[in-house]
């Protein structure tokens, strides 16, 4: 069921199910709100899914894509807020995938009330390497990922898609990842890119205090495993980890049927 005002509709708003409680779905950098698809129907009957694009993601107006506020991951936290104010929606379970567990973060920060809980799938506060700190990249690394994109945008999405999914292009969720990935307007998703992989947030996790739950997978390219152990004893509420025993940064597409069990497991705890 979509929804309608301007706002929702920016955002392509669904939502399926009519159970009591709300949760909301949030997709990640080169995808949109389909990377639920084989996820939702398992929790549709007890719950009001709600689905979003985040703005620049192919299913979005790319004309309303503003590439200095979107320079930020605050400016999606902003997003996710009003779509839940403009939804009236006063307590929900958020589940965050990759970027979209750091929005859910600071979101949560400015409206702790409104998150009875953030679930972080494949998520991290910072995705290059520091001091005492391995994010999985190097500066020059990133570097030479966003001119590989900025060259050959096309090639670029056919050789880090199944990287990403931790499978070959002939499997169902490359397919998917690479399908999404190209119907972002080139120059957007580069942008966005950049403010995914440059991001630092690390220094506000003291500030969410709501209960969170990790979920990693054992191999991921994007994200290390050791950023899950960061991220317990970083949050600044109640923090559980769980370590997926797959490969790939979007298990809701490559393995739902090892995901599921452990999403509903984090949303129950």
């Amino acid at each position: 069921m979509g929804c309608g005002s301007e706002l929702l509709d920016a955002h392509n708003v669904r939502v399926i199910g009519n159970g009591s409680q709300v949760l909301v779905l949030g997709h990640g950098f080169g995808s949109d709100q389909s990377a639920w698809q084989f996820v939702v129907p398992y929790f549709a009957n007890d719950h009001k899914v709600v689905l979003y694009d985040l703005m620049g993601a192919g299913c979005t107006n790319q004309n309303n894509f503003n590439f200095a506020r979107y320079a930020t991951l605050h400016a999606y936290a902003d997003d996710l807020l009003m779509i839940l104010d403009e939804m009236q929606i006063e307590s929900c379970i958020f589940v965050g995938h990759s970027m979209s567990g750091m929005i859910g973060c600071i979101a949560s920060i400015e409206r702790p009330q409104v998150f009875r809980k953030i679930v972080l799938l494949s998520s991290s506060p910072r995705y290059i390497n520091d001091e005492h700190y391995n994010g999985g990249f190097e500066q020059e690394e990133l570097n030479q990922l966003f001119e590989a994109m900025q060259s050959n945008f096309r090639a670029w999405v056919i050789g880090f898609a199944p990287r990403a999914v931790g499978a070959d292009l002939k499997c169902t969720a490359v397919k998917e990842f690479t399908r999404t990935f190209f119907s972002i307007r080139p120059d957007i998703a580069l942008s966005i890119c950049r403010t995914c992989f440059q991001s630092d947030v690390r220094s506000i996790l003291p500030q969410v205090t709501v209960p969170c739950y990790v979920l990693q997978s054992c191999k991921d390219l994007a994200v290390p495993v050791v950023v899950s152990d960061y991220l317990f004893r970083s949050l600044g509420g109640p923090t559980k980890v769980e370590i997926l025993q797959t490969e790939g940064h979007l298990p809701q597409l490559s393995c739902p049927e090892l995901l599921i069990p452990v999403m509903k497991r984090a949303i129950m705890d």
